[in-house]
């Protein structure tokens, strides 16, 4: 690639702003970036980047050594440090460092995915569709074209291949993956340091997380040599230096209608905020029992927390008027400049009612979809699974729910069968919570309710179901599986039997769902995407799909609305800083949200504590980008994503270059804490290339 000197200046502060968008890497908008930084991307380091960053349960990582290593957030990493964990030794509290690769210890049916090529599929995918064909026929009919696609595709390259929805249905495409299965935890920080300040600084900047975690990828019994890795700039970023990030957002609803984003305003995140505190108290009680309860549940509180403020910032930013506003004339433009095309008219004149028409059954339907779903308990949900294998596997294929299509099966066993555990005390909270919310939420006479609780309560219904069951052993699941009809029949799992009576209210709630408000969004949403692509073409970018995406932008700051500006670098020395102004362990405010393990006291004079800890920058990032590498135009490594601030969430909905920042963990920090507080020099000495 080439490089502008002009990049390496310091850009004047005032001038920095976000850079929107998260590119497919078929379509990375090579011209803005050489027109505005003076910097071309060529295919070779595309390339490159595309085969070092990894996908994570959830989140991101990347290949940053030769030998394997792999870094992503710690938070991403948190279930998988986590398994491997015991009550004597609880690594994700104390932290771990192996000194040597015989000590990286396996983590059972963690898998890691690395994207190896992308194939355009719409022509064949819309060939399935014959015209005139009802929306929620056209769904099935795509999704069954999918499937095959998948099917043929892994059969041919032994791949794992995933199909992908861009533009709303404007666009499909095959991904192909090379998957991992031997992965090995090589070292974190403690939990204290990694997710410093808690919930309270969450969403927030300045920061002071450690938030990374190191693992390996081994093949054959030895550590994998991937084809490219990024190594490791010692020396950082600097203020105003360009960055790119790669990585995986999760779900953007840029695209959506003036009437679905109202919708989620109005009605759709206001249930489920409520819906996630509610969960979040019987989580907290669970807590409070013992020190192994605590342990056990800390992941799934950490991501309820997590979930809610992001849910609030996005609430925030749908609430502003300006940003709606926007999303209204939009859509407006567009609509006009359909109207002046009498095909284009007829085709999509009249899907922007068709889907507020959906909204209304959305909000109609919203409290059954939402508990008759069941859709927050893995136990239930592989109960599920079970129950109606042998039926679906009896079907044609396009007869068949989705997952087990011949083209999802093979998916949909991979996820039953996973080794990946399952914490009973955690699955029973979970399900009280679910039960006791849908006898508030339905009425003691609803279907749903009368046919799950029957006279009993919530607690009792669940307390016997997951106390009971086995099917938190996947060797029991694969038991249950192979041995089709006649072993669920014979099955007296109690968790089976809740299964067999949810399945059929499940089934009709769901072709409710999908007939009256899945189908129209896809189908009617493709036509407006459609009409997108005549007026814009790929200048505009797709909602994220959790599909890799590069991002572009400089270090830089913003005004957070205190009437100063946040600092582009924070640094051990403020962490320190912070951790005293709020008392010190002493004190432990918000629940110890500030304390620092003793560790870290110990050895703080070891440190440097000028060096740079957490970086913010104006790349587009969302949720799924966390453990996402930030390069400079090198493609080096100059920090790991963890969060984005609080007033950017409405980011999801509709993009503000003001307030769109990211943070990251800076590399120096990286290093200095393995070198000097971790005993773990071997991996700084492996990160740097030494």
């Amino acid at each position: 690639m080439r490089i502008s000197p002009l990049i390496f200046a310091v850009v004047a502060m005032s001038g920095l702003h976000a850079d929107e968008g998260m590119w497919t890497f078929d379509n990375i908008p090579a011209k803005v970036i050489k027109a505005k930084y003076g910097v071309e991307l060529d295919a070779a380091w595309l390339k490159r980047l595309q085969l070092a960053t990894l996908r994570f349960p959830g989140g991101t990582g990347a290949f940053v050594s030769a030998d394997g290593l792999v870094v992503t957030n710690h938070h991403v990493g948190r279930s998988a440090i986590a398994q491997v964990s015991t009550a004597k030794a609880d690594l994700v509290k104390d932290g771990f460092a192996a000194a040597s690769r015989e000590q990286e210890i396996k983590v059972p049916g963690l898998e890691l995915m690395m994207l190896v090529s992308m194939e355009d599929v719409t022509a064949r995918v819309n060939g399935a569709v014959k015209p005139g064909t009802a929306d929620k026929d056209a769904l099935t009919a795509r999704r069954n074209a999918l499937g095959e696609l998948r099917k043929m595709e892994e059969a041919k390259t032994g791949l794992t291949c995933e199909p992908v929805t861009l533009y709303q249905g404007g666009e499909y495409w095959l991904y192909r993956y090379q998957k991992f299965t031997d992965v090995r935890l090589a070292a974190a920080p403690e939990l204290q340091v990694a997710a410093f300040g808690g919930d309270p600084d969450n969403y927030s900047y300045p920061r002071h997380n450690l938030d990374f975690s190191l693992f390996r990828v081994y093949e054959n019994g030895k550590p994998y040599r991937p084809e490219a890795f990024l190594p490791f700039q010692p020396k950082g970023a600097a203020i105003g230096e360009l960055t790119f990030i790669s990585g995986h957002p999760g779900t953007t609803y840029r695209q959506q209608t003036h009437a679905q984003m109202v919708y989620a305003r109005d009605i759709g995140i206001p249930f489920q905020l409520k819906s996630m505190e509610r969960h979040k108290k019987a989580l907290q009680a669970l807590a409070a029992s013992s020190p192994e309860a605590r342990r056990l549940a800390a992941d799934a509180i950490y991501g309820i927390e997590n979930g809610f403020k992001r849910l609030s910032g996005q609430l925030l930013g749908l609430a502003k008027p300006e940003n709606l506003h926007k999303v209204k004339e939009a859509e407006e433009t567009l609509q006009a400049a359909v109207a002046k095309d009498p095909a284009q008219q007829a085709r999509t004149g009249a899907s922007w009612s068709r889907v507020a028409q959906a909204v209304e059954r959305q909000k109609a339907l919203l409290k059954d979809y939402t508990f008759v779903g069941a859709r927050s308990v893995a136990l239930l949900g592989h109960a599920l699974t079970l129950v109606r294998l042998p039926d679906e596997a009896a079907k044609p294929s396009d007869m068949r729910l989705t997952e087990f299509s011949d083209g999802n099966l093979k998916a949909t066993m991979a996820k039953l069968t996973s080794p990946r555990p399952m914490e009973k005390p955690v699955e029973a909270a979970r399900l009280a919570a679910g039960l006791r919310e849908a006898l508030d939420e339905l009425g003691a006479g609803h279907p749903f309710v009368k046919t799950l609780l029957g006279s009993q309560s919530p607690e009792a219904v669940a307390k016997v179901a997951v106390e009971g069951t086995k099917l938190d052993d996947p060797a029991v699941r694969k038991q249950l599986a192979d041995g089709h009809k006649a072993a669920i029949e014979a099955s007296a799992d109690p968790m089976i039997l809740l299964a067999k009576k949810l399945d059929p209210l499940n089934r009709a709630i769901r072709k409710q769902w999908e007939d009256e408000v899945t189908s129209i969004f896809s189908e009617q949403g493709s036509h407006i995407a459609e009409a997108r692509f005549k007026a814009f073409g790929k200048s505009l970018y797709p909602d994220a799909t959790f599909t890799l995406r590069l991002g572009f932008g400089p270090v830089a700051t913003y005004a957070n609305g205190t009437g100063t500006k946040a600092q582009p670098f924070t640094t051990f020395m403020g962490m320190y800083d912070r951790h005293l102004g709020w008392g010190g362990n002493a004190l432990a405010a918000e629940d110890g949200a500030w304390t620092l393990p003793q560790r870290w006291l110990d050895r703080q004079s070891k440190l440097d504590l000028s060096t740079p800890f957490n970086f913010i920058y104006a790349c587009d990032t969302v949720g799924g980008n966390s453990g996402s590498p930030v390069l400079n135009v090198k493609g080096e490594f100059v920090g790991i994503n963890f969060d984005s601030v609080y007033e950017g969430q409405g980011g999801y909905y509709v993009y503000d270059a003001d307030t769109k920042r990211a943070v990251a963990t800076d590399a120096r920090a990286i290093l200095e804490s393995l070198r000097k507080i971790m005993d773990a020099g071997n991996l700084a000495d492996e990160l740097t290339g030494k």
